[in-house]
């Protein structure tokens, strides 16, 4: 594919005026590595930047384009390295900075790039800003956070953190409170001071000149805050209440992401996607818009949140494949010529999908091949996590103790010891939705502690990995591992994967996700079974059949079968042409 190409729907009059402009980002795949679970060199059970190194070759043959690291950076470790104490150093964990240029070069040599995590919204409390901070009120970095007296001897406001309890924390030293919107070791910065940004920008500025070719912006649209920090609607009279409306999407935030991007941004070839929680599709044409100058893409979080009732994570129900229709349809229609979609079912800080969405018992297999390629043939960069590409499932630990992630255990002080939630009930909840799903380590291959360590893991393996793991993926030409080898080939042969239009079809069928990509006179057809069952497939009447041939399946398909109506197995998905 030639970048500087536009692509347009030629078929149909009604999207001909949407041109989708090409670019690099927008045709590659990215691979998220949480770095202190991917790889360790020095036996303490922590990966670390040369155990990244030592695997570049893999994710060279699996086909990766972009590697994002998860925060590499000098923190505490409150929240796993998203609290940092010193932007330009590495966390000695993880190696040196000599370690880490060694690997940046490794991985331009190999023709990838490499993104870094940008933590901007709030520092470590060990950080020198923050230090500095604390110490008195007429401190020059007093101003870099954001202090508050108490109001009727209580916290300023009543906003719940993510990590439960209040977003304030009294300071004895001078009498006031900071906020964190998440860990009390998390102070988040006070965005409106300009010396603040600028301190930012400076810092992407270093990192950008050393090379690196982007950033994934943590929570980058809760860096502006809505004046005066008014209470939250708190109808059931709780102790503390979201106050998502008040640090979501804040009144300058678009201000301050332009000024990033033309002080920044705009000054080198990069990629750039904002974590934006609670974001609206009207929010996000803002923030990606092709015109608007602010960033490339964002997350959304409206397709993970389907199995959360009511909002709360730890209430956990059945996820409903016509609102999982709805929503992946609405932002793929949605940006489609305007923006552009990020594409992912997994991250550090989510379950594993295919224990989410498929079968991760009886159809392990088939069901990770299903939700590969339901996700890589909508419009959009995928993003695949590591463990992904074969199959690594949730992991169901006994005992608190052995999780060791800052929210489960916010958690379980708030709602167990401090609340009317039964054990087994938040445990159960753990299980299904915890974060330290995503984080035990990469499985390498079936020998102790799955070839990650020699070491003692600083979390413990899930016991499967003798039967899932990445040496027994590469020996078998069906495995999970081969089948995102494919996805990822037939991305880069075929423009169609990459800017080609969505469209829904079989909008109501109750076991079936099916669309169609069109890019000029070419129609793909994607059919995914998201069940067990064997649900049959009629073409709808309005799809013409012009030419017929099977692109990919995770079954072996007869490819001499009509397309035209055909029955599904377990968890079987069929991508065909229909039109040359």
């Amino acid at each position: 594919m030639s970048v500087g190409q536009h692509f347009t729907r030629q078929d149909n009059p009604a999207v001909n005026a949407a041109v989708v402009s090409a670019a690099w980002w927008k045709e590659a795949v990215v691979y998220q590595i949480y770095p202190r679970s991917f790889m360790d060199s020095n036996g303490d059970g922590i990966g670390d930047l040369k155990g990244i190194l030592s695997r570049l070759d893999y994710l060279k043959d699996l086909g990766i384009d972009v590697i994002w690291l998860s925060p590499i950076y000098q923190s505490p470790n409150d929240d796993n390295g998203y609290d940092i104490s010193n932007y330009r150093e590495i966390m000695d964990e993880f190696g040196t900075m000599e370690d880490f240029d060694e690997l940046l070069n490794a991985v331009h040599a190999r023709g990838m790039k490499l993104v870094m995590d940008l933590v901007a919204n709030h520092t470590s409390d060990e950080h020198r800003w923050f230090v500095e901070s604390r110490s008195s009120r007429d401190n020059p970095y007093r101003d870099y956070y954001i202090w508050r007296p108490g109001k009727d001897g209580k916290e300023p406001n009543n906003w719940e953190s993510f990590f439960s309890g209040s977003t304030w924390q009294y300071d004895e030293v001078t009498g006031e409170y900071y906020l964190h919107l998440f860990s009390k070791k998390q102070p988040d910065l006070n965005w409106d001071n300009p010396a603040v940004r600028n301190e930012v920008y400076d810092m992407m500025k270093w990192w950008l000149d050393k090379g690196i070719d982007g950033f994934r912006m943590d929570v980058i649209n809760m860096i502006s805050k809505v004046d005066g920090l008014p209470d939250a609607p708190n109808p059931d009279h709780k102790s503390y209440a979201w106050g998502g409306q008040f640090f979501q999407d804040g009144p300058r935030v678009h201000e301050y992401l332009k000024e990033m991007n033309s002080t920044v941004l705009s000054n080198y070839d990069i990629m750039t996607v904002g974590e934006t929680g609670g974001v609206t599709l009207e929010q996000a044409k803002l923030y990606t818009g092709e015109d608007r100058g602010e960033l490339n893409m964002v997350f959304q979080f409206e397709h993970v949140g389907l199995d959360s009732e009511d909002g709360d994570k730890w209430k956990v129900k059945p996820w409903d494949l016509g609102e999982l229709k709805e929503v992946m349809t609405r932002w793929q229609d949605g940006l489609y010529g305007t923006g552009w979609n990020s594409l992912y079912l997994n991250n550090h800080d989510q379950p594993r999908s295919v224990s989410r969405f498929g079968d991760d018992k009886q159809y392990r297999v088939e069901s990770a091949k299903m939700l590969a390629t339901f996700l890589h043939m909508q419009q959009g960069t995928p993003y695949v996590y590591q463990g992904e590409e074969i199959g690594m499932t949730n992991v169901a630990f006994p005992s608190l103790s052995d999780y060791r992630d800052v929210e489960i255990h916010n958690a379980w002080r708030d709602r167990v010891e401090n609340g009317d939630t039964h054990p087994d009930v938040l445990m159960q909840a753990i299980h299904v939705k915890g974060r330290d799903n995503a984080r035990t380590p990469m499985h390498w291959d079936d020998s102790e502690n799955a070839g990650f360590t020699k070491g003692q893991p600083w979390i413990k393996m899930n016991p499967n990995y003798t039967s899932i793991n990445v040496v027994k993926d590469q020996q078998d030409e069906n495995s999970i591992l081969n089948y995102y080898k494919r996805l990822i080939r037939l991305r880069k042969d075929n423009p169609i994967m990459v800017y080609g239009k969505y469209d829904l079809i079989l909008a109501d069928h109750k076991e079936i996700y099916a669309y169609t990509r069109t890019l000029g006179s070419k129609i793909w057809v994607v059919v995914c079974n998201f069940y067990g069952n064997r649900p049959v497939f009629t073409l709808p009447k309005q799809l013409e059949v012009s030419g017929r041939s099977l692109i990919i399946s995770n079954y072996d398909a007869d490819t001499s079968a009509s397309v035209q109506q055909f029955t599904l197995r377990p968890y079987e998905c069929r991508v065909y042409q229909i039109s040359e």
